[in-house]
């Protein structure tokens, strides 16, 4: 067992009952209010600060920071699965509530923002708890909408992404990484040794590209006129949010749904980065890539930060089963794991030559390992 595996081992508690399925870890029962309590709690916070400013802005972006990387280190425990039947109605309903949530933290931000009623300490505390929100929350949760067969919850999380300005990943995302991540075909997963900036203009431009491409190509095999292309509810639905956001707060409104929108499109980046850094995929001789594993994304097992992003740290077993509600997904234990938190990772990775003396080593005894595998 790698030494990763052997961390996500001790941070753990003695399993109460049953053990984790897939031939996961050995996990901890724990009841469905820690989603719950995660992810709402954020937003009457960030509505109280932006419509009163003082110390709601300071807990409002405690909580998606210090709070949680404290309850990650001092909560010994892993998020286990539950029984399917009693979560995935709840879970749906918490994603739904998650949705509704995002557009009023969006509205109520950029009021606050673009009005006067807040100090510039107060809206530069606000920006960045709505803009943690919109990253880690609201991202990890349209990331779940969009894996939905439900037509209703899919384009739930489609709009979550158009007001991000980020629409394209509706398409670009399950069309295009899942299906190449980890190989040099998927503009999401970063390379041995590119640094995170390189990796951001790279991924932005290629996943917009390949996105539009592969829906180009599914008109292409339809009879829908033009006007049903996906891209142009993707860029429809950014102007109208754009225009929203100058009705409601005039050129600094647009400014804000602007800002936001890039913020929370850098920790989505950064989220892809982290989860797939320097791990690959070998090319058969068929030409295509080899089966997806567990060793082609990186997880964390931290309890706190894992609850508030839907178990999107749970990422092996999310590109194993892409539909598995997140309540249910699970940590193999043949997966590479960080060396901590996710939250904290993408800090670190902001920093390219302390990011490389950290992960280098590790992705590199990972593709070694796992070469003569894929050769096989």
């Amino acid at each position: 067992m790698n030494d990763g595996a052997r961390e996500a081992r001790s941070r753990q508690s003695p399993p109460l009952h049953g053990g984790a399925k897939r031939g996961t870890m050995t996990l901890m029962t724990r009841p469905m209010p820690y989603f719950t309590v995660a992810t709402l709690m954020p937003i009457p916070l960030i509505l109280l600060a932006a419509a009163f400013g003082g110390i709601w802005c300071v807990l409002a972006l405690l909580w998606i920071t210090v709070i949680a990387a404290a309850l990650d280190e001092l909560v010994a425990m892993v998020l286990p699965e539950d029984d399917p039947g009693a979560e995935f109605p709840a879970a749906d309903t918490l994603s739904v509530a998650l949705a509704l949530g995002h557009f009023a933290i969006l509205a109520a931000a950029v009021a606050a923002i673009s009005g006067e009623q807040l100090s510039l300490i107060e809206k530069l505390s606000l920006f960045l708890a709505a803009g943690l929100f919109f990253g880690q929350i609201s991202n990890s949760n349209a990331h779940e909408l969009i894996h939905r067969t439900s037509r209703l919850l899919h384009g739930l999380g489609k709009w979550v992404y158009i007001t991000l300005l980020f629409g394209h990943h509706t398409s670009a995302h399950p069309l295009v990484h899942h299906r190449y991540v980890a190989t040099r075909m998927d503009p999401n997963s970063a390379r041995p040794g590119e640094g995170y900036y390189r990796f951001a203009l790279r991924a932005w431009r290629g996943s917009f590209r390949e996105g539009l491409k592969v829906e180009t190509e599914r008109m292409a095999r339809t009879d829908r006129p033009a006007w049903r292309h996906p891209y142009v509810t993707y860029f429809a639905g950014a102007g109208l949010t754009l225009l929203l956001g100058a009705l409601i707060g005039g050129w600094w409104g647009a400014f804000a749904v602007l800002a936001l929108g890039t913020f929370a499109q850098s920790q989505l980046l950064l989220s892809d980065y982290v989860q797939h850094y320097g791990l690959t995929r070998e090319i058969l001789p068929s030409g295509k890539p080899e089966p997806i594993a567990a060793r082609h994304s990186w997880n964390a097992p931290h309890w706190f930060s894992s609850a508030l992003m839907l178990n999107a740290p749970r990422h092996s077993d999310h590109h194993a089963h892409p539909t598995t509600p997140y309540p249910a997904l699970t940590l193999p234990e043949d997966a590479p794991m960080l060396p901590r938190s996710l939250p904290i990772m993408a800090c670190l990775a902001l920093i390219p030559p302390r990011w490389r003396k950290v992960m280098d080593p590790r992705a590199a005894e990972w593709r070694n390992r796992t070469r003569p595998l894929a050769a096989q």
